[in-house]
């Protein structure tokens, strides 16, 4: 009001014209929950008239509880990408390609989804894996390099990659967490990346299934 020099801000009035918002912020909310790793967010884009990696872009990175879900409710869905289109999420350094060496010796744990599924499970299941994968709640979470969603015409995949096919054991336990956790009845299959390499993926025999 004229002649009255106070001024209000979000529910807080000053006499000096100045405004003290971090008073209205409760102490915790200015407090990160940091992951144990960083993660890097990637995005296949298909097109055509570039080569595989041209294709590959890092969007960006994150290190903390906070920045995952900020990240998370302003990018679109897996169900909203174009087909041919990928996400993954890997540990930052590690490229999601057969080819980088922190991969090369290792595999993925493989789910598939029919395309009646991409409504109902796919968003929910991609979450969960990544959640899974940042909260390193694997016993064996330094065998976990990351994840990938492949939306297609005919089946969705999403694939959780590890680092070393020869440790059986750490690499049956964390498939069998990726069931459990998705509430998955059937069997999941694992398969080397070196055999995904040289052959059409829906051809590539499993090593292991749970």
């Amino acid at each position: 009001m004229a002649g009255n020099n106070t001024e209000e801000v979000e529910g807080t009035t000053t006499t000096d014209g100045k405004t003290n918002t971090t008073a209205e912020i409760p102490p915790e909310f200015l407090i990160k929950h940091p992951l144990q790793n960083t993660w890097s967010l990637w995005f296949y884009d298909n097109d055509r008239t570039k080569t595989w990696e041209e294709n590959l872009i890092e969007l960006t990175t994150f290190d903390s509880v906070e920045d995952f879900w900020r990240l998370y409710h302003h990018i679109k869905l897996p169900s909203e990408l174009r087909q041919g289109h990928d996400y993954a999420v890997f540990k930052q350094g590690i490229r999601p390609m057969w080819e980088d060496d922190a991969n090369k010796m290792g595999g993925r744990w493989l789910i598939s989804l029919e395309k009646k599924q991409r409504n109902s499970d796919l968003d929910r299941f991609w979450l969960d894996v990544v959640l899974l994968l940042i909260g390193e709640n694997f016993d064996h979470a330094e065998e976990i390099c990351g994840a990938v969603v492949n939306v297609r015409a005919k089946l969705d995949k999403i694939g959780v990659w590890t680092a070393d096919t020869s440790k059986q054991q750490a690499n049956l336990e964390i498939g069998r967490k990726i069931k459990e956790q998705l509430g998955i009845h059937g069997k999941i299959g694992f398969q080397l990346h070196r055999d995904t390499m040289v052959k059409h993926s829906s051809a590539t025999k499993n090593l292991y299934t749970v």
